[in-house]
């Protein structure tokens, strides 16, 4: 469903408005705006929902409200009465309702799986999702290739589908500190993330280093008038980074990173950043699907070892709003990313764009190697709290 959004608001600045490739470029870096600025107002309550009501239920109902945009989507997709402002409020109610199922979904691990076995655990969990970012892309643009609508709809049936499964998971204890003041519980979580500065790095390398490195935004534009493969090529390309990732999760599953996973982690974004450089010069359409699946299994690695890290160096209370933190980061990274992505492609060309962003990435890895050197010194998945502060916090 995202990624026909991005295809199909390129598209209608294209041939309905007139605009030149720049200019429609332009406008999915709009269309990531519109997407963060809900998640960037909602982060807070999203991360006090997650840790005060019941996770699934939380994760559960956003799904819903994605369903019932992606049913909308299909709709105006088939009345053809779809345009720039719908497409505009489709997106950003799109990031309302991720922004709610991120925390939640992401905090229910840490209470179902044994600490000794998370970072397996997430590893697993990368694979089915990558399997489905894989599959979906593909799949979607084959689909909207036949017929336009027909992929909002799958995209609505299973998303209800992910919801009754979510729901179908044991309840889970309640959070002890249920009873604190809304505010009080969201300061909390922003002063613990803000102190613990091995967290904060963790969470800052990834906005400022994704946030100029994803290329993905621009992959309508390779799709329809630099590599010409249209929705199925762009399917494709959306769904080669997952395949690279789910690779690498699935290696990750059966023999995981041990020792020295903070400096793991830092060359994983640097190779991400090599990798997007090397996507924006490409001109050939097997050589750039074989270095978006490169970049993401390098992102894979990043993701596996920082969201490991970040779950067990926080308390069980406050996991909910710090993954929400987290989780805005991630927003930002992507949504802003495309916005930056956009602007950069107005001065430098779509080209230019890709390539200035991949060497961002690098420069800023280079960077909070520096500033943080915290994430230097992890050595392994060592927890960060014994099971008494889990339960009362600071």
């Amino acid at each position: 469903m995202v990624v026909l959004i991005g295809y199909q608001a390129y598209d209608i600045a294209r041939a309905d408005y007139g605009m030149s490739k720049s200019e429609a470029a332009f406008q999915l870096g709009l269309l990531g705006l519109a997407q963060f600025i809900p998640i960037l107002l909602l982060t807070p309550v999203a991360g006090l929902a997650a840790d005060r009501f019941d996770r699934r239920k939380v994760a559960a109902a956003a799904n819903v409200v994605d369903a019932s945009l992606a049913t909308l989507l299909a709709f105006l997709t088939t009345t053809g009465a779809l345009t720039l402002p719908i497409l505009f409020i489709i997106a950003a109610s799109h990031g309302a309702a991720r922004i709610f199922t991120m925390p939640a979904m992401t905090a229910i691990a840490p209470n179902i799986v044994p600490e000794a076995l998370l970072p397996r655990a997430i590893a697993l969990s990368s694979i089915a999702f990558q399997t489905g970012t894989v599959v979906g892309p593909a799949v979607g643009g084959l689909l909207y290739a036949a017929h336009a609508p027909v992929p909002h709809v799958l995209s609505a049936v299973l998303l209800l589908l992910s919801s009754l499964l979510v729901l179908s998971i044991k309840p889970l204890p309640p959070d002890p500190h249920s009873d604190l003041h809304p505010l009080r519980q969201i300061i909390e979580g922003v002063q613990f993330t803000w102190k613990e500065r091995f967290l904060l790095g963790c969470i800052s390398l990834d906005l400022f280093a994704v946030l100029l490195g994803g290329a993905t935004a621009m992959l309508p534009v390779f799709a329809r008038d630099i590599l010409q493969v249209g929705p199925e090529g762009l399917g494709l390309m959306r769904g080669a980074p997952a395949l690279g990732a789910a690779a690498v999760a699935l290696l990750l599953s059966i023999k995981p990173i041990e020792n020295n996973v903070g400096v793991k982690m830092l060359w994983a974004v640097v190779a991400f950043g090599a990798a997007t450089i090397l996507f924006g010069l490409s001109r050939n359409f097997v050589l750039s699907l074989g270095l978006l699946s490169l970049l993401g299994a390098a992102d894979m690695v990043s993701v596996y070892i920082r969201s490991s890290l970040v779950q067990l160096y926080t308390p069980n209370a406050m996991r909910g709003r710090v993954s929400a933190l987290s989780g805005l980061a991630i927003s930002a990274s992507n949504e802003l990313g495309e916005m930056q992505s956009g602007l950069a492609a107005a001065v430098l060309g779509v080209t230019g764009a890709v390539v200035f962003g991949g060497a961002g990435a690098i420069f800023v890895t280079a960077l909070w190697a520096w500033l943080f050197p915290e994430l230097r010194k992890a050595r392994t998945f060592a927890t960060r709290f014994k099971e008494s502060e889990r339960e009362n916090p600071v």
